[in-house]
């Protein structure tokens, strides 16, 4: 009987517990988040200010219906970031945001509303703007883009892994209003590559071809530019005496 009456009042107390930790958790999800509670974490570049500004999320707001994938959404979109995780904590109170930005290699610049935007383009042909990109980072960049649009991304990105892997010297990526792809290299001088998104690849082991066979006669100063728009028949235009 004794033991009995241990157990009995083993289970209350838990049952106490449970119901106590239960409403605690239950009030704390109904607790208003303000600004002070967002903590940002991966970056110094970021303060709770953008957060809120390049967000839907309404201050004052309970812990509740704070939409976390749609905040995740926005600010990804928003602030150029590669990505970022957002989520709620009860202990301690608030929301906890998670940011891996963008690394820019090359600076861009975009046409948006007939206005010129300054920026940066990432390894992935993202644009970036220039207030998301901490200044550490831009010592080194020695790329150009020019009229870099969203359906651009994928020929950029190709071309910047290009540039990895065939060692090219690429300085300029111009696209004009059209879409025709220019590229400037340090010692095959302009190349045009012109409209056919689909050939990049085949172009790009085409100016490395070239620029190894030009090498070894000293050939490339003699060139003035090269047209690659059909890789199959390069039209070398050099320099006139």
């Amino acid at each position: 009987m004794k033991n009995q009456k241990i157990i009995k009042n083993r289970n209350f107390f838990f049952l106490i517990s449970f119901l106590f930790l239960t409403s605690l958790l239950s009030i704390k999800t109904l607790e208003k988040v303000n600004n002070q509670d967002i903590r940002i974490f991966g970056s110094k570049l970021f303060s709770q200010n953008d957060v809120v500004k390049n967000s839907s999320l309404n201050l004052p707001i309970r812990l509740i219906f704070v939409e976390t994938n749609l905040l995740e959404k926005e600010l990804k979109q928003n602030l150029s970031l590669k990505n970022v995780s957002v989520k709620r904590e009860l202990f301690p109170f608030g929301l906890k945001v998670h940011i891996n930005s963008r690394i820019p290699i090359a600076y861009g610049e975009k046409i948006l509303n007939d206005e010129k935007i300054l920026g940066f383009i990432d390894k992935d042909g993202i644009f970036i703007n220039k207030q998301n990109v901490d200044e550490k980072n831009l010592n080194k960049l020695v790329i150009q883009v020019f009229g870099w649009k969203e359906k651009f991304k994928k020929i950029l990105s190709e071309i910047f892994i290009a540039i990895e892997n065939y060692e090219l010297e690429i300085v300029k990526i111009s696209f004009s209003s059209d879409g025709f792809l220019t590229v400037q290299e340090k010692d095959l001088k302009t190349i045009f590559l012109g409209f056919k998104p689909n050939l990049i690849n085949y172009q790009l082991q085409v100016i490395h071809n070239l620029k190894n066979e030009f090498k070894k006669n000293n050939f490339s100063t003699k060139i003035d530019s090269i047209d690659l728009t059909n890789p199959n028949k390069p039209k070398i235009k050099v320099f006139k005496p």
